[in-house]
């Protein structure tokens, strides 16, 4: 279900997407209410669940993790009982950081960040042991154009 966000609503996510770390004055007047105002506004949105949570973007490649592979996944079981063994499968490997159900020729998408091409075959491995799978294919990306961007307001 879908609330209904005003223009205030809209600057707010849009000022916390570009810096969370801001303090609630600066925030306040961004978006140009009281700091009580705001803080209410801030509430009601946590409560609605539209912020998940607050998080860091890092810099990947600072940290020894350039490698960003996109996986498709064709399967040819489609059960409760194997989606939920796959998924519970896929959530438990760290380098993957996205994880979609998709439509279409393939089923699944993953985004895996690693070290270097030894690290995703690993991971590649720790994907293909538990669970089977039909057709399994890594894209490499070579150059992160846009990355993470903000969701449009």
């Amino acid at each position: 279900m879908t609330i209904k966000l005003d223009k205030i609503d809209h600057r707010i996510l849009a000022e916390l997407q570009r810096d969370s770390s801001q303090s609630q004055r600066a925030l306040s007047e961004r978006v140009g209410l009281s700091q009580n105002a705001c803080w209410r506004r801030l509430k009601a949105l946590d409560a609605a669940g539209v912020i998940r949570n607050h998080t860091v973007v890092l810099d990947r490649n600072q940290l020894g993790a350039g490698l960003v592979v996109f996986v498709m996944i064709k399967t040819r079981h489609h059960s409760a009982d194997w989606l939920k063994r796959f998924r519970k499968h896929v959530s438990s490997i760290p380098d993957v950081i996205d994880f979609f159900r998709i439509g279409g020729e393939y089923d699944y998408l993953l985004k895996i960040i690693t070290r270097d091409m030894m690290s995703y075959d690993e991971v590649y491995k720790t994907l293909i042991e538990e669970i089977e799978l039909e057709t399994v294919t890594s894209y490499f990306a070579m150059e992160a154009i846009e990355e993470q961007r903000p969701i449009p307001m």
